[in-house]
């Protein structure tokens, strides 16, 4: 089942890339180069957070391409946030691959 879902559905900003794999299961995906530090980590549970004000029942994982620091991936698994470090995006309808990853 995994579909992009509009992230201001949940008060989230647009920007962010939300997949829900099943009905109270979702995915922050994360894609870029740069480490994801501790205050990554904090905007992260925020955003968790405010998707378990909608979903109280969710369960949200980091799918992300970033390295990611150990103290912040214990941080968030803390937290009860499973954090996997590829990136398994659905293609959209009619759009390739390679078109997708131009459209930034």
């Amino acid at each position: 089942m995994n579909k992009f879902v509009d992230p201001k559905l949940y008060g989230l900003p647009p920007s962010t890339k939300l997949i829900q794999a099943g009905t109270d299961q979702f995915e922050i995906i994360i894609q870029r180069k740069s480490r994801i530090i501790m205050k990554d980590g904090e905007g992260i549970l925020a955003k968790v957070n405010k998707i378990k004000n909608h979903v109280p029942n969710a369960k949200v994982s980091l799918n992300t391409s970033a390295p990611v620091c150990s103290k912040t991936k214990a941080f968030l698994e803390e937290h009860g946030i499973s954090v996997s470090a590829h990136i398994l995006v659905p293609e959209k309808k009619g759009v390739s691959r390679k078109a997708a990853k131009n459209t930034k």
